[in-house]
């Protein structure tokens, strides 16, 4: 699995301490008003990191009230596209000079592995604030082509105040993926990171002050989503929610922000992905593939491959390989440069995934490997069930875990209505080498990213987002600005010209 190894970690490498643990409101860390705190925890563990500010309603009233100041009277919305991406660009400065320091957040209060974080997620994260950076600059609108004698265009402008609320799977790449286009467009902010993963979000909020982001631009609030999470979505003053998380509490965002204000809604609500492999695919790379794409990130990741699909004159040589290659991840400690796999992020996650675990023996499925907690943190097995039906709830609910359920299919017929039979539609694969194959499914399959003999072939540029309950709305590419701006159209008449 040399593919998705933890590379090598420095002899003495020492955890750093932690520096940021107040909320982050109006260009400074404040205690929450009500003084109280919680706990953010070590998954390898369980023990405690740190005490982390409980942000709540008054918390959340105070951040607004500094994101709208700085939007109606501050420099941020009105300086010129150039000037922001400027600022934007130091900001990304300032987050590869401490790679190192934000991986080792991100493994210890995630449980994500620390080298690969060091080689791909920060500087990810980093990549995809420069993307937005650079389109900072190029947000224009269009002249019309009026009917009567009139002169027309339009304008993008700003949407105003945007509350962002990001999960725990991926804290810092999912800080910039809505936080830089949000920031771009020219307006101000204010962050909900996770309850399990509050650090490196805070980490991000004192760096954007060093790059020279105004004061109340970007505001760090953290807390729990009953509490600071609905303040936000809830508050008459925010003008935009833009969320990743669960359809249930998508639902809730939805009946807030019409009940409040009517402020417009972007989700990315997770998904239940097919991953289909066909009988002329290479074998060993559809293994590979399929392994990393459910086993990657201990499975907590939106567009886990989950269902796996094998057409059935494949279909023995598949499970066979499979289970040995899931045998073969390396489950334990993030920081050691063996392992593929850390710990579920929480007690909560991890014992999430054992009881679906469970349900899936209850409900008849064929468990071939793997089922098992292991080690003394928050740690599961690689797990395959064969056997598996489309009614198993293994087979529709999102199980946010290293659980793979093999599926048998005949026809290309059968695999697109297969693929097709969940309420999700965020991402799909598909191995094969035949094209007219791969043209055919990727036009059928209702999903928002299809991967062709690949996965997580993620780009800043490739606009990311679902169809049915995995949501609405796009992360990445310049289609993402389009959510945090406004269009105006701006019309003069014209007098005794010649020319219309």
């Amino acid at each position: 699995m040399a593919d998705i190894g933890n590379g090598h970690v420095k002899p003495g490498f020492k955890i750093p301490e932690i520096k940021f643990t107040k909320l982050f409101i109006n260009g400074e860390f404040v205690d929450s008003a009500s003084g109280n705190e919680f706990e953010t925890r070590d998954p390898r563990t369980g023990d405690v990191i740190a005490k982390i500010a409980e942000g709540e309603q008054a918390d959340v009233d105070l951040a607004v009230k500094a994101a709208r100041e700085a939007f109606d009277h501050g420099t941020w919305p009105r300086m010129s596209g150039y000037a922001r991406g400027r600022i934007l660009h130091k900001f990304a400065d300032l987050v590869e000079q401490n790679i190192e320091e934000l991986a080792a957040l991100d493994a210890v209060d995630a449980g994500k592995l620390f080298e690969f974080g060091k080689a791909v997620d920060i500087p990810g994260a980093a990549r995809m604030l420069r993307y937005y950076a650079s389109a900072a600059d190029k947000i224009h609108g269009e002249t019309l082509k009026m009917s009567g004698e009139y002169q027309g265009y339009t304008l993008k402008e700003p949407i105003g105040v945007v509350g962002i609320i990001i999960p725990w799977n991926f804290p810092s790449m999912m800080f910039f993926l809505k936080v830089g286009p949000a920031l771009a467009a020219g307006c101000t902010t204010v962050v909900k990171p996770a309850e399990q993963t509050p650090l490196s979000a805070l980490f991000y909020a004192y760096l954007a002050k060093e790059a020279g982001i105004p004061d109340g631009v970007l505001n760090v609030v953290t807390g729990f989503g009953s509490t600071a999470g609905s303040a936000l979505t809830s508050h008459m003053d925010v003008d935009n929610i833009s969320f990743t998380g669960s359809p249930e509490v998508g639902r809730i965002i939805m009946a807030s922000a019409a009940n409040s204000n009517l402020k417009t809604v972007s989700l990315e609500l997770g998904g239940k992905s097919p991953f289909i492999v066909f009988d002329d695919a290479d074998v060993d790379m559809a293994v590979g593939l399929a392994s990393a794409a459910v086993f990657f990130n201990k499975g907590e990741i939106c567009v886990a491959g989950s269902r796996v699909y094998v057409q059935e004159g494949l279909y023995d040589k598949f499970v066979e390989k499979i289970v040995h290659v899931a045998k073969g991840w390396v489950v334990g400690d993030p920081f050691d440069p063996k392992t593929n796999m850390g710990p579920q992020v929480d007690k909560v996650q991890f014992e999430r995934v054992l009881k679906y675990i469970d349900i899936g023996k209850k409900e008849g499925a064929t468990l071939l490997t793997g089922g098992k907690a292991c080690g003394d943190g928050y740690y599961v097995e690689p797990t395959v069930f064969t056997d598996v039906k489309e009614e198993m709830k293994i087979a529709q609910d999102e199980i946010f875990g290293p659980v793979m359920s093999l599926i048998k299919f005949k026809t290309i017929e059968e695999a697109i209505e297969r693929a097709n039979c969940t309420k999700y539609g965020l991402a799909a694969g598909i191995v094969t080498k035949d094209l007219n194959t791969a043209n055919r499914v990727s036009r059928s399959v209702r999903a928002g990213t299809v991967w062709i003999n690949c996965y997580f072939a993620f780009d800043a540029d490739a606009p990311f987002g679902g169809y049915k309950m995995s949501g609405f709305g796009r992360d990445q590419g310049m289609n993402a600005l389009e959510k945090y701006l406004q269009v105006k159209s701006v019309i003069t008449p014209i007098y005794n010209s010649p020319w219309l």
